[in-house]
């Protein structure tokens, strides 16, 4: 498709370090992105529907974690799976809006609270990840606005350490990771 990327790092990440890798979602090709980024073992949290894809549907039954978004239930057993691989070592990528916006250029929308919540109470550090401008070689599965060749920006925050954070800095924690997010996405 003549996509490349090319990614910033405010930090070198630690090679052996489990991290929840949280990054804004403008395009499919955001989950290509972040298995660049992570190294070794990691996993992805995301909606149930994926399953049902005809390609990412073979590789989201194999490492992943499904939710589906309507169900309590279902969320708070995606987390205490999420959870235990944390604790075995393997890193979490998740993209905290929850979904692709509808809205073309693509803004920011709101966090949910799981991934803040889990990294608080499992030590974690949570990477905030902008991906910058795959939007504008890609926007959701290309359908609407097709794609183009093109270079994709991804800065790579420092690491945003937990251990000494209680659960009732959760809220903090958020937007903290959404300014930096924003910080640098492109709003033109």
């Amino acid at each position: 498709m003549g996509i490349f990327f090319n990614f910033n790092f405010e930090n070198k990440l630690e090679r052996n370090q489990t991290y929840i890798y949280c990054a804004n979602h403008t395009s499919n090709l955001d989950i290509i992105i972040l298995c660049l980024l992570a190294k070794g073992q990691y996993h992805f949290m995301g909606k149930e529907e994926l399953a049902k894809n005809p390609v990412l549907g073979i590789f989201f039954k194999t490492i992943d974690i499904p939710v589906f978004r309507e169900s309590k239930i279902s969320a708070f057993r995606a987390f205490k799976k999420a959870g235990e691989n944390l604790e075995n070592g393997m890193s979490l990528i998740i993209f905290p809006e929850g979904r692709i916006d509808d809205a073309y250029p693509p803004v920011l929308q709101e966090f949910k609270n799981g991934p803040f919540r889990l990294a608080i109470e499992k030590n974690i550090p949570i990477v905030p990840v902008s991906i910058i401008n795959i939007w504008k070689l890609m926007w959701d599965d290309g359908m609407k606005y097709g794609t183009r060749p093109g270079i994709g920006n991804i800065y790579v925050h420092e690491p945003i350490l937990t251990t000494i954070m209680g659960i009732e800095s959760a809220d903090v924690l958020k937007e903290e990771v959404f300014k930096k997010i924003n910080s640098k996405l492109l709003h033109k």
